[in-house]
C-alpha cells in the first residue's frame, strides 16, 4: 500500500506527501485511555460552553467535538442510528460555534494591524465584527438550550459505551491516509487548494493523536499542528480581509484592505512554505524551492469556507 501512495504522490507537481518509511516504523494501536478521555472531555466542554460562550470555551468546544467526530466517523467499526445522529448534532453545534470562533480570531488580528492610515474604517470594521459576533453568540446560545446539551450528552453516553474500534487499527497509517487521499492538483497552489489541504491536515492530527504515545507519533503530530496553525493563519487574515473590501471595496479604494491583502499574500507563502518544508522533514529530504508558487485566488472567496471544518 505505501510503495503505491509514494508512487501516487511523487507524479503531482506539487507534492504533500508526508508519509516516511522512518516515521511508520513499527506498529502503533490505538491508546484506549485517549479515547475515554476524549468523551469525557467533550461532555465537560459541553458544559462550560452553554454556561459561558467565552473564546476560549468555544475553542476547546471545537476541538474536543472534532476529536470526538474521527473516533466515530474515521476510527469506529460500525456506525449506528445513534452514533450518526450524534455526529449531526456535533457538527451543528461546531458549526454554530465555529462562526464566532472566527470572529474571535478576526478581532484579535485586526487589533494586531498597526497601519496609520484609515484609524475610522478601522474601528469601523472592528463594530462590524462585534456586532455579529452578538448575533452569532446569541444563535449559538439558541442551538445549546438545554434540551439540546442533555440530547448530545445522552448520545456521548452511548456511544462511549458502545464504541468499537478494531486492535489492528494504527491512526498513524489513516492519518496519513487522509493527506495522501488529497488530489492537491497541477500547477501552483491556490487559495482553494490551500483550504482544501487545510482542512484534510487538520483531520489528521487529531486522527493521530490517538495513537500511543512514542517519540514517532509525538513528531508527526507536532508537525502537522505546525501545518495546520500556518495555513490556518493565512485563513484568518484572508477571511478578514474579504470582509473588509465588501465593507469598503478594492486596493485602490482603501489603504486598510490594501494592507490586509498584503499580510494575506504573506501569510500564504508563509503557509505555503512550511507546507512543502515539513514535507521534506517527515520524507527525510531538503526542501523544495518554491519561489515560483504564487498566490492564485480561486474564483469562490475563502469566506464562504468559514467554519466549515
Amino acid at each position: 500500500m505505501f510503495p503505491a501512495v509514494l508512487h501516487f504522490l511523487s507524479q503531482c507537481q506539487i507534492k504533500f506527501c508526508f508519509l516516511s518509511p522512518r516515521l511508520l516504523t513499527g506498529y502503533m494501536p490505538l491508546n484506549q485511555e485517549n479515547t475515554r478521555l476524549t468523551f469525557r472531555k467533550l461532555s465537560r466542554q459541553l458544559s462550560r460552553l452553554a454556561s459561558k460562550p467565552a473564546p476560549e470555551n468555544i475553542h476547546k468546544f471545537r476541538t474536543s467535538s472534532r476529536r470526538v467526530e474521527v473516533l466515530v466517523a474515521d476510527l469506529a467499526q460500525e456506525s449506528g442510528r445513534n452514533n450518526r445522529k450524534l455526529l449531526k448534532l456535533l457538527c451543528r453545534l461546531r458549526k454554530k460555534a465555529g462562526r464566532v470562533r472566527d470572529l474571535d480570531v478576526q478581532t484579535a488580528a485586526l487589533r494586531s494591524l498597526k497601519i496609520p492610515q484609515e484609524p475610522v474604517r478601522k474601528s469601523q470594521l472592528l463594530r462590524t465584527l462585534a456586532e455579529e459576533r452578538g448575533r452569532r453568540e446569541k444563535k449559538l446560545a439558541k442551538a445549546l438550550a438545554k434540551t439540546a446539551v442533555a440530547e448530545v450528552r445522552k448520545r456521548l453516553k452511548r456511544t462511549a459505551a458502545s464504541l468499537q474500534i478494531s486492535k489492528t487499527v494504527d491512526p498513524r497509517v489513516l492519518a496519513m491516509q487522509k493527506i495522501a487521499d488529497l488530489e492537491p492538483g497541477q500547477g501552483a497552489v491556490t487559495e482553494e487548494s490551500l483550504h482544501r489541504f487545510r482542512v484534510a491536515v487538520k483531520r489528521a492530527r487529531y486522527i493521530a493523536e490517538m495513537a500511543g504515545q512514542n517519540a514517532e507519533s509525538t513528531r508527526l503530530v507536532e508537525r502537522l499542528r505546525h501545518v495546520q496553525d500556518a495555513i490556518g493563519d493565512w485563513h484568518d487574515w484572508a477571511q478578514l480581509a474579504a470582509r473588509a473590501e465588501k465593507l469598503f471595496g478594492g486596493v485602490r479604494d482603501s489603504a486598510l484592505v490594501a494592507a490586509l491583502r498584503n499580510v494575506t499574500r504573506a501569510k500564504f507563502r508563509q503557509a505555503v512554505n512550511t507546507l512543502i518544508e515539513t514535507r521534506a522533514e517527515l520524507a527525510g529530504k531538503k526542501p523544495t524551492a518554491v519561489a515560483t508558487l504564487e498566490l492564485q485566488p480561486s474564483r469562490r472567496s475563502v469566506t464562504a469556507d468559514a467554519a466549515v471544518a
